[in-house]
Formats: C-alpha cells, structure tokens, sequence
C-alpha cells in the first residue's frame, strides 16, 4: 500500500502519522464540503467535517476501514448531517407541540384585552392624585400640556414632570403584562 495515497482500500489508520493525517483532510476537504452542502448550511457543514475528523484523529488506533476511505468520509458525514437534521426537525415538533398546548390560554384575545384593561385602570387609580389627574387629562381627555396647566393653574414644566412620573410609575407597574412597544402604544 502506497502511504501517499490517502484514499487506498483499507487504510490502516493506526499507523497515520499527523502529516499524512492533515494530507487526508486537505485532499478531501473541498469533496466533503461540498458533499456536506447538499444536506445543510455552509457553517454547519464545516462543523460536521471538523467533527467527523476530529473524531476519526481520536480513534485512529481503533479505527479499521474496510474499502475506500472517501466513501467511509462521506457516510460519516452524511451520517452526521442527518442526526442534526433530524434534531432539528425534533426541536421543531418540540416548539410546535409547546405552542399548540398553549394555543387556547391565547384564541380569545377579548379575555387577554378585558384583563390587561382591568391591569391598566387599576395601575392608573394607584397613581398618586396630582400624577394621575393629569395623566387622565392627557390622555383620556386629550388635552394639551398647556390647557391642563391653564385649568390646574400650574406650570406647563409641573405637568411635564408629573405626566412623566406618572408613566414612569406605570412602566413599573404593568412591566409583567405589557411589552415596551405594547406599552406606548396604549399609554401614549
């Protein structure tokens, strides 16, 4: 058996030395590449032929190839690519079964909405009286920072702060039951 040709039948890996071991990988790492694309992303293909590799370097004094050392490279790596396929297709069915049992808590979208009001009114009755009188004006009433300070014969900078403290308050709050977008979208 030529030493030299790394894809001889019967390869006897035992006796590989590192050299010939990277000689090995370099010649058919573009063929493996390539032949690992077929089943799966480039970045995981490179994974799959550092594995595989790196497997075959830690058990090259166990390891006996019976017929061509290419053909035994690319039934590990097709081997390798099916099992994070099928992870993944398990991760899928696992996701999909999780959303599934929890798909009726979400079908009735007027039960979620009647709750998080009830949430929401209860956090505004908690503000205190000059937080809330003018976070109602603003926002219920629809009234302008100047108008709310005319008719609470405040400054329009007390009703900025106290309309800010007042959201700050209710962020606080409501931070369990509403995200950040949700949030400034029904208080602003």
């Amino acid at each position: 058996m030529d030493t030299n040709n790394t894809s001889d039948i019967s390869l006897d890996f035992s006796t590989l030395d590192e050299r010939k071991f990277k000689k090995l990988y370099i010649d058919h790492y573009p063929s493996m590449l390539a032949y690992a694309r077929n089943f799966v992303v480039y970045v995981d293909a490179e994974e799959i032929i550092q594995d595989v590799m790196l497997w075959l370097w830690e058990n090259r004094k166990v390891v006996k190839i019976k017929g061509s050392v290419k053909s035994y490279l690319f039934r590990s790596i097709r081997n390798k690519c099916m099992t994070i396929i099928n992870y993944g297709k398990a991760q899928q069915r696992l996701r999909e079964s999780i959303f599934d049992s929890l798909q009726p808590y979400y079908e009735d979208a007027d039960i979620y909405t009647e709750e998080l009001a009830q949430k929401i009114e209860v956090a505004i009755k908690r503000l205190p009286d000059n937080y809330r009188c003018v976070f109602e004006k603003s926002r219920l009433e629809e009234k302008t920072y100047p108008e709310i300070a005319a008719e609470l014969n405040i400054s329009v900078k007390s009703v900025e702060y106290r309309m800010s403290q007042a959201l700050k308050q209710l962020r606080i709050e409501l931070k369990d039951y509403l995200p950040a977008a949700v949030f400034a979208a029904v208080l602003f």
